[in-house]
């Protein structure tokens, strides 16, 4: 049995989710979440501080073999974006401090990964990520849930198909061969 532990991370300066599946045999569940929140904290260097603190925290009690983390996106505000790169720099820093692997995804690719869509909501996320990892509720926030697509996306890219090295002769042969990229009639009915 293969067994690898992924945590993602979407990185924020007042609320940020560490989000970690637990792939086994090639199939992702949800192992542990966690809400940072950082509302109460005003001076911004002491917000840093918490974040990389936090960071090394989970990695340790996570002790995941790999790190992805959620690419600040472009906003109107530059200040916003900054501060975002700040939190996301740090967060890095602290996987850097554990020599851990860390991956990068700008959230159209995470979106487009989990929804099929680049512009999808973060309502159809979370209900995606509900199908996708066999949960029965969403008990999480949005901080939470893009954490966790953070990680599955970098699960569903660096588990890609090499189809250059395998041929198949048919559906089925395919289908044996990838048993994990099926989606059950039941869970397709639930999107």
């Amino acid at each position: 049995m293969t067994e690898k532990i992924i945590l993602g991370i979407d990185p924020g300066t007042q609320k940020m989710g560490f989000g970690a599946i637990k792939i086994v045999n090639n199939k992702p569940s949800l192992y542990k979440t966690l809400e940072l929140n950082l509302t109460n904290i005003k001076d911004p260097h002491r917000k840093l501080r918490e974040i990389y603190l936090k960071s090394k925290e989970q990695i340790d009690l996570i002790q995941p073999h790999q790190i992805a983390i959620e690419a600040p996106f472009y906003a109107s505000n530059p200040q916003s974006l900054l501060k975002l790169g700040r939190a996301q720099g740090v967060a890095i820093a602290a996987v850097f401090s554990k020599n851990v692997t860390v991956t990068e995804y700008p959230p159209r690719k995470v979106k487009q990964s989990i929804v099929g869509r680049g512009d999808a909501s973060k309502e159809q996320i979370a209900q995606m990520l509900k199908s996708l990892l066999s949960l029965k509720s969403i008990s999480f926030n949005y901080d939470v849930s893009d954490a966790l697509a953070v990680a599955l996306c970098h699960f569903y890219n660096s588990n890609t198909l090499d189809l250059r090295n395998k041929s198949y002769t048919s559906w089925s042969s395919f289908i044996r061969d990838n048993p994990q990229r099926l989606i059950s009639s039941q869970e397709g009915s639930k999107q």
